[in-house]
């Protein structure tokens, strides 16, 4: 089976004052098309940087990070800000909704990117689907975290893209929200059969997934499949 995620001995050092901090350490591993992974680890320990490195966010130091065949290192700003609206979705612990937006519109701007003329229809469908078919001329501030993150969601796989990347999706939520929000993300993938990569600190929620890879100091410690998720 082809890979729909090739990481090959990356690493991610910042220049800090007179210091190089190394956040990454020849980081190396496959996710094939279909799989749900957990990336976990302490804070500090290089994850959502490694989040970023995958989505095409930011440049390795070393290394090579291959996404669906096409080497995200080859890349310039906009053949990289293309590759991501073309294939990638992604749903950020703090929403990152655009303000001046309904929850409908903030749906639709990938597909509006794309010049896609049923953008509005795709949007009612999904905004439906997460359960705020009555919001949708609702702004951002007039929504809960919950709903924000459910917008999110909509927005994410709007796209119907093939690898969706999740930061924290549920660290900004109260427990019983997380948890809602846990099921429809899983309940969504399914559906759409994305690939799905989560950073969490919350183990029941990686649990979830088929695989757990583990990092601590910028290095993987683990890589395991899951015996039995939800």
């Amino acid at each position: 089976m082809s890979h729909i995620l090739q990481v090959k001995d990356v690493s991610k050092e910042y220049q800090s004052g007179q210091h190089q901090l190394t956040v990454l350490d020849k980081i190396t591993f496959t996710i094939q098309p279909g799989e749900t992974v957990a990336i976990v680890g302490p804070s500090g320990s290089g994850k959502t940087t490694l989040l970023g490195l995958c989505a095409g966010l930011d440049y390795p130091s070393r290394g090579q990070i291959i996404l669906d065949h096409q080497v995200l290192n080859d890349l310039d700003e906009d053949e990289r800000a293309d590759l991501r609206n073309e294939k990638i979705g992604f749903i950020f612990q703090d929403f990152q909704l655009i303000p001046t937006l309904t929850a409908e519109e903030n749906v639709s701007v990938p597909l509006e990117l794309r010049g896609d003329k049923n953008a509005g229809a795709v949007s009612k469908s999904l905004l439906d689907r997460v359960g705020l078919s009555e919001r949708s001329h609702h702004y951002p501030v007039q929504l809960s975290g919950g709903e924000q993150q459910r917008i999110c969601i909509a927005r994410a796989f709007s796209t119907s893209p093939p690898i969706l990347f999740a930061d924290e999706p549920t660290g900004n939520l109260d427990e019983e929200t997380g948890e809602q929000i846990e099921s429809l993300l899983f309940d969504l993938n399914r559906e759409k059969g994305t690939t799905l990569v989560i950073v969490t600190h919350d183990m029941e929620l990686a649990r979830r997934t088929n695989r757990i890879i583990r990092l601590k100091g910028g290095q993987i410690i683990s890589d395991q499949e899951v015996a039995a998720h939800a």
